[in-house]
């Protein structure tokens, strides 16, 4: 039996044949995915487009009628008045609320499973924030009506006697509201919110720390708290900045919790401890009744919610592409 000599040094190799009849490969499945893949990519951009057109067209009277008054502190549909500054107001000044209240609570958290806790410690706690995430707004809204307005009404009138003749602390802890429902409640159950959504994508993120940075600020004889801000926040910041951005959006859009809770009356006023409105909690609170510039309004205040959404991502991503740069920049 004749045996087959091997390939000499010099040889070309032999072209290996494609899974096709013909042996060529075949670049039909590729260009198959390809196309599947873009029209998959595309069709999100193009559902966004569709519905900020589609909203913008409805809301189109009250752009019309209002201009710029849109931002005017004037909301009032009983006189035809649809100014949204206090509306846009207090979804910002609950968003901030919640993120002063969040961020410490879940980049503590983050730390403790990732740095800290043992793991069969950790495992439950991840567990727990995650099923956090879970639960809808709506019985967050109910928890705080049944557990949270009474003692709250009690620790407002506290924070005002103490400084309310205090200047500046006068303006923010003024006139408290007597049954609860008030900026700084609405802050309180959305932060208990966003805090399973910061913990989870910081805690990813501080997961991601390479152990051979943690092991030199051992090395340099670092301790275990200074390992951690000198190694693990200086590589996750731009992660933990993103995670913040996103706990922002959903703050700001948070709908019937801060409904039930914030107690409706759209003004302008840095007093957390009284009541105010925000654009989503308006929407649900007079959609129903709302016909003509009134309907076109509420409607407009969600294309405004879509825009400060869309624009904090864009934010976020932008901080983020700004720390991998500088990443780079270091590492190179």
């Amino acid at each position: 039996m004749a045996v087959e000599a091997p390939p000499r040094s010099g040889d070309a190799p032999t072209p290996t044949r494609g899974l096709s009849s013909g042996g060529a490969p075949s670049k039909v499945g590729d260009h198959l995915f390809r196309y599947v893949a873009l029209v998959a990519g595309l069709m999100i951009l193009v559902i966004l487009v569709l519905i900020a057109w589609s909203m913008t067209k409805e809301a189109w009277p009250w752009f019309k009628e209002e201009g710029l008054g849109v931002f005017a502190d004037d909301w009032d549909p009983t006189n035809g008045h649809y100014g949204a500054g206090a509306l846009i107001f207090g979804t910002f000044l609950v968003g901030f609320l919640a993120l002063l209240l969040a961020v410490p609570v879940s980049i503590g958290i983050a730390l403790f499973v990732t740095e800290v806790a043992p793991r069969r410690l950790a495992k439950p706690v991840t567990y727990t924030i995650d099923l956090l995430a879970a639960i809808p707004s709506v019985v967050y809204g109910l928890w705080a009506i049944a557990v949270l307005l009474s003692p709250l009404s009690d620790i407002y009138a506290t924070l005002h006697d103490w400084f309310g003749d205090v200047p500046v602390l006068g303006a923010i802890f003024g006139d408290p509201s007597r049954t609860g429902l008030a900026f700084l409640t609405a802050g309180i159950v959305v932060a208990i919110m966003i805090t399973p959504i910061i913990t989870s994508i910081t805690r990813e993120v501080f997961a991601t720390t390479p152990v051979a940075l943690k092991e030199a600020a051992y090395g340099l004889g670092s301790t275990k708290w200074e390992m951690i801000r000198g190694a693990v926040f200086p590589h996750s910041r731009g992660g933990v900045v993103a995670a913040v951005m996103i706990g922002l959006g959903r703050a700001i859009g948070e709908t019937i919790a801060v409904f039930l809770i914030i107690g409706g009356s759209a003004i302008v006023s840095a007093n957390v401890l009284g009541p105010g409105a925000s654009a989503a909690s308006t929407i649900v609170a007079e959609f129903n009744e709302a016909t003509g510039v009134h309907r076109a309004a509420l409607i407009g205040l969600g294309v405004v919610l879509l825009v400060l959404t869309v624009g904090v991502g864009m934010l976020a991503r932008t901080v983020v592409g700004h720390f991998d740069r500088r990443s780079g920049a270091v590492v190179s």
